[in-house]
């Protein structure tokens, strides 16, 4: 295990601290609407997980390491204990700190991921940014649409864009090292064979409309790791459930945090 990174990150508000981890391409800046509302109860920690928004890049791209800096950052911020809550490749990153660090970790909230390995072609979709001239594109428009041969969604694509910044001298760069997360796929995609349980509370949330959390496959491998566990479903929400469903995914989790800290 290499030595934490020092993430990039945001706080606001007070109470009880909660730690907020995006997904894949994404960034703390995703996150911000909820940040916002959880900041009225909570005292919000938003990080850019390694390899994302402003953090620092690094070959290493696990969950044991994503779990380390995020550990590192609560130690930085005088933390001794989180409600912990992070989508996609941010809630297994979350479910690795839990079962590396469960003193560290006061309630777990997984949006739309459970702790097995997927096949979702992240792959093909770096590579296909990859081979996108970005550095001579006049516009984001030009990016947008030479990805549209192979990246049909418009709202994918507009994510993928967030990452896309001006270069010095004229053209674009990615923010995010592509090369290294295209290595890293296998390991993000899956996940680490950990030892024990984490016997707090636990939420794992997600859409009745994506097949990244489905209760009869998925369900009780959860439930072997967090044996306290509670599955909540989000009725026609897919994979995005908390941009799609934002008013009813912040009343999920704020119902959630406020039982397991009446019950802590």
């Amino acid at each position: 295990m290499t030595e934490p990174l020092e993430l990039s990150y945001t706080t606001r508000g007070e109470g009880p601290p909660l730690l907020l981890l995006h997904g894949l391409y994404g960034s703390s800046g995703n996150l911000n609407r909820l940040a916002r509302r959880f900041a009225e109860h909570y005292r919000v920690i938003a990080p850019d997980l390694r390899n994302h928004g402003r953090s620092p890049h690094h070959p290493q791209m696990d969950y044991p390491a994503m779990a380390s800096d995020v550990a590192a950052l609560l130690d930085r911020e005088g933390v001794e204990r989180a409600a912990v809550m992070g989508h996609s490749m941010g809630g297994k990153a979350a479910m690795a700190l839990a079962l590396a660090q469960p003193q560290r970790v006061a309630a777990l909230i997984a949006a739309d991921i459970a702790p097995v390995a997927y096949q979702h072609g992240h792959g093909s979709l770096l590579a296909t940014m990859q081979r996108v001239e970005v550095a001579r594109a006049g516009s984001r428009g030009e990016v947008d649409e030479a990805l549209a041969a192979e990246v049909p969604s418009s709202a994918v694509r507009q994510f993928l864009l967030t990452n896309l910044q001006p270069r010095d001298g004229g053209g674009y760069e990615w923010r995010i090292p592509l090369q290294i997360l295209a290595d890293a796929v296998p390991a993000i995609q899956g996940f680490p064979d950990l030892a024990g349980r984490y016997e707090g509370p636990a939420l794992f949330l997600y859409g009745t409309a994506s097949d990244y959390f489905v209760p009869e496959r998925h369900g009780e491998v959860a439930s072997a790791y967090f044996p306290a566990a509670e599955q909540v479903a989000l009725e026609g929400a897919g994979h995005w459930l908390h941009a799609e469903q934002p008013e009813a995914f912040a009343e999920a989790v704020e119902g959630f945090l406020r039982r397991a800290y009446t019950t802590a």
